[in-house]
């Protein structure tokens, strides 16, 4: 069907870069229920768990822009492959980890290479689908990164208890092999005219979240007025200010601020860091519960976690119809509050003898309310700019995602290890539950902030120095 619809190179594009952009969707959730087997084999403590998850999240969040740009500035086929040869061999230098130190490297280096691989591969694939068949295409390769983010627990789980966990990591090593000959083959090479590199701005915005994020992680273990905590949230907390006044003043930043001076950007951008922050930051916890208290095995955790995770199969195409006829701004916020409301049930229910019955209606009211936030949250961003910054727009709000499932993997670990730990199921409980409370509060507050969100938008009109269309391929932010 897609064959007689799309010529061979827009098919091969499609394979291409599907392919890729499911590898780097995996990876942010694949790890997930696998943690238990880690920390069993490799030690560590909470603190090195939380760096397990956010080395990949928060270099994949800082550098997906400027990986953007390199494939303008140098060639997108180019750097497309480089990315994938980067996640390819990072993915087996985790695999071969002798430790957790070396594990964290390998995960970080391995978010590098997504931030380059995957907004690369939505560009490379609209380049090469002619516009009327370019929807169908988009949608396709949405779905597929979707599966992926609904099956990252379950792989995980399945490969950690019937393999081992290192294969989480090999899994990648043979698809990335194949696809980089095939890219170089199949993939027609192309640059965007007078693309420029924001260095300056990808410094700063990269140190200074790795101090916030550093300081979050650490402030339990060191205390909270202790000199590398206050160093890493001060100095990271000024390095984002920077970054901040660098992209008012800036000819050509990597993230123009200009944009956040629409209401509806900035709401739905703000809206979208909070969800992931209440969101990851509960699954990073929750599938260690499963295991760790509920006695399930990573392939069980994995299962009984698809209600929330693969909720979006069934549902997100009826949320992007329901936006089509009453609006984004209204599904959205439904979305948003069913999340909330997930995750407050299981802060209620949630005991160390607690039954997955009593689970099982807090993870299909997070899964609905997941899928419906996802699609109309994409509409409603790209409805807030005008056409020749909808790429910079979406890569905005890809970034702040990674970006505040880093927080929240650091904030709601962070009120875990101060209200219990690891030592027993009741200490794990009474760990859990608050951080619960803070991650549905979080996402009620995004709902909150939704609501002020425009009824009909406006587009506003590009600003002279923003980039040509020609120079920005409009890209499909996936939930990922």
């Amino acid at each position: 069907m897609t064959q007689q619809k799309l010529g061979p190179s827009a098919v091969w594009a499609l394979v291409l870069t599907g392919a890729a952009g499911f590898m780097a969707a995996l990876d942010n959730l694949v790890v997930t229920t696998a943690l238990p087997a880690i920390r069993a084999d490799l030690g560590g403590k909470l603190e090195d768990l939380e760096w397990t998850v956010n080395a990949y999240t928060l270099t994949f969040a800082v550098l997906l822009l400027f990986g953007s740009a390199l494939g303008d500035r140098f060639g997108r086929r180019r750097l497309f492959t480089a990315g994938l040869a980067l996640f390819s061999g990072a993915s087996a230098a985790a695999a071969l980890s002798p430790g957790i130190g070396q594990l964290i490297a390998a995960r970080a280096v391995q978010g590098a290479g997504a931030a380059v691989m995957m907004p690369l591969s939505l560009t490379l694939l609209t380049a090469a689908v002619p516009a009327a068949r370019r929807g169908m295409a988009l949608g396709i390769y949405g779905a597929v990164t979707g599966l992926a983010v609904a099956s990252g627990p379950l792989i995980g789980g399945s490969l950690t208890e019937h393999v081992s966990w290192q294969w989480i990591f090999w899994l990648n090593v043979p698809v990335g092999l194949a696809l980089i000959p095939l890219a170089r083959l199949r993939l027609a090479e192309s640059t965007a005219p007078d693309a420029r590199l924001d260095v300056p701005g990808t410094l700063l915005v990269s140190g200074g979240l790795f101090g916030i994020v550093y300081g979050l992680v650490n402030a339990n273990a060191h205390g909270w007025t202790s000199a590398p905590v206050l160093t890493g949230l001060i100095a990271g907390s000024a390095l984002v200010g920077g970054f901040v006044h660098h992209g008012f003043r800036n000819a050509n930043p990597i993230l123009p601020m200009r944009l956040f001076r629409h209401r509806g950007f900035f709401g739905i951008n703000l809206a979208s860091l909070l969800m992931y922050l209440g969101m990851f930051g509960s699954i990073f916890l929750l599938s260690q519960f499963l295991q760790g208290v509920a006695g399930y095995s990573p392939t069980e955790a994995g299962l009984r976690m698809l209600p929330w995770t693969g909720m979006g199969i069934v549902v997100a195409p009826l949320a992007g119809t329901l936006a089509d006829r009453i609006g984004g701004r209204p599904v959205v916020v439904a979305g948003l509050a069913l999340q909330s409301l997930g995750l407050a049930w299981f802060a209620l229910v949630l005991t160390p003898g607690v039954s997955y019955t009593a689970q099982l209606p807090a993870l299909v009211l997070s899964g609905i309310g997941m899928s419906l936030y996802f699609a109309p949250a994409s509409h409603v961003l790209m409805s807030t700019v005008a056409p020749a910054d909808q790429g910079k727009a979406s890569g905005t709000n890809n970034a702040l995602r990674e970006v505040g499932g880093a927080l929240g993997v650091a904030v709601l670990a962070s009120v875990f290890s101060a209200r219990g730990g690891y030592e027993t199921p009741r200490a794990f409980t009474d760990g859990t539950v608050p951080a619960l409370w803070i991650g549905a509060a979080a996402v009620a507050l995004a709902a909150a902030l939704a609501l002020l969100l425009p009824r009909g938008t406006k587009r506003p009109s590009p600003a002279p120095a923003a980039a040509t269309p020609s120079a920005r391929t409009p890209e499909v932010t996936a939930a990922s």
